[in-house]
């Protein structure tokens, strides 16, 4: 016959511990989705996480302090896929685009469209309008002005000043040569 109270005792200290992991995997997730820029990568920065804690384990001094130990791990990880991230600068697309290239070939890269869907959404819907029929779609600008029925001068001064304010959220007046 089984010890019914070393059963329970048993299924108490693992419910215990399940919640103590299902905490430390919350805070590290809070964690890692504030500190990235691109929150959708914050279950695999805290994946990681988990793989260095195993591997690491052993050089935790503190074990009353795991949970700060693997927030910082966490934090650090989130900051290493932000650099990661960063792509090459927004200037290249504009030589791509001098080149000759389709607007689908200058984008190939993930990382450029989506550090450039990220641009282009900071930006007024006109504005990100325009400058994707001028540069992606590759219209003219009396095609545009003919679809918006506005001026071709009209057309001309607002690509302007949505290159102007592309640059500027792109990172400065170098940064990108449209």
């Amino acid at each position: 016959m089984t010890n019914s109270r070393g059963e329970i005792g048993s299924r108490e200290q693992s419910a215990i511990e399940d919640e103590l992991l299902n905490e430390l995997y919350r805070e590290m997730l809070r964690v890692a989705r504030h500190r990235l820029h691109h929150k959708s990568d914050a279950i695999d920065v805290v994946q990681e996480a988990w793989v260095r804690i195993l591997e690491k384990r052993d050089t935790l001094r503190e074990s009353n302090k795991i949970i700060p130990w693997a927030k910082t791990i966490a934090a650090n990880l989130a900051l290493n896929a932000n650099r990661a991230r960063r792509v090459k600068p927004v200037s290249e697309l504009s030589e791509a685009y001098a080149a000759g290239e389709s607007g689908a070939g200058r984008l190939s890269e993930p990382e450029t469209m989506a550090e450039l869907t990220d641009i282009l959404g900071r930006l007024e819907p006109a504005t990100r309008t325009l400058l994707l029929y001028k540069f992606y779609y590759g219209f003219k600008d009396d095609e545009i002005a003919a679809a918006l029925q506005v001026p071709v001068g009209t057309v001309k001064a607002r690509i302007h000043r949505g290159k102007a304010r592309l640059k500027a959220e792109a990172g400065g007046a170098g940064a990108m040569d449209l």
